[in-house]
């Protein structure tokens, strides 16, 4: 199994590029979030790759982000989704705005991606929800960042607000550092910041 591509990005299409390591051209399919973040045509390249193998066929996914990647295989693992779904899905929304949406069971967010009927989207809340909190709370961990208590609750209330998940940690944590520590007041000083 291929898990991992190093190489010279040779052509790059929205939908898949292709990758020369050391006089082999991979295809490769890719999301249009990490299309946009390539290089261009002639400069290094390094992706996390799925190696997806049917009867017929061997096809090779990309993903410029670990987070990318593990929504990608969590997509997988419900029933009616395959890769190329998948990477619509992906295509359709980032990845942090994903998980916020699949966490907050945002129905309209998630139909309002291509290829998204109202079935799949409940069907992907309901498989999904748990393991993108558990997701979310091991990448906090490791960071460092707070995943639960006062702040966790906080953050929480704030990217269910529209916030991105970065920016309502950065100002959660700055009103922690001010003292505060009723979950009202934290949540009031983080939006004054965020609207300075």
């Amino acid at each position: 199994m291929i898990a991992q591509l190093a190489g010279s990005l040779v052509h790059k299409s929205p939908e898949q590029i292709v990758v020369d390591v050391q006089g082999v051209g991979y295809q490769v399919f890719v999301s249009l979030n990490a299309f946009y973040k390539l290089p261009e045509p002639g400069e290094r390249v390094q992706l996390l790759i799925h190696t997806h193998v049917r009867e017929d066929t061997l096809q090779l996914f990309g993903f410029l982000e670990r987070v990318e990647k593990s929504l990608f295989l969590l997509l997988l693992g419900v029933s009616g989704i395959g890769p190329r779904l998948a990477v619509n899905i992906l295509s359709g929304t980032p990845s942090e705005e994903l998980e916020t949406a699949l966490e907050a069971g945002d129905l309209t967010r998630l139909v309002a991606i291509p290829g998204v009927g109202k079935k799949t989207a409940e069907r992907l809340v309901v498989e999904l929800r748990d393991k993108v909190k558990l997701a979310r709370a091991a990448r906090g961990a490791e960071n460092g960042r707070p995943t639960g208590g006062l702040e966790g609750e906080a953050i929480s209330a704030l990217v269910n607000l529209g916030y991105r998940r970065t920016e309502a940690e950065r100002a959660v944590q700055t009103a922690c550092v001010g003292g505060a520590s009723d979950l009202e007041v934290v949540i009031r000083l983080a939006l004054k910041r965020l609207s300075a």
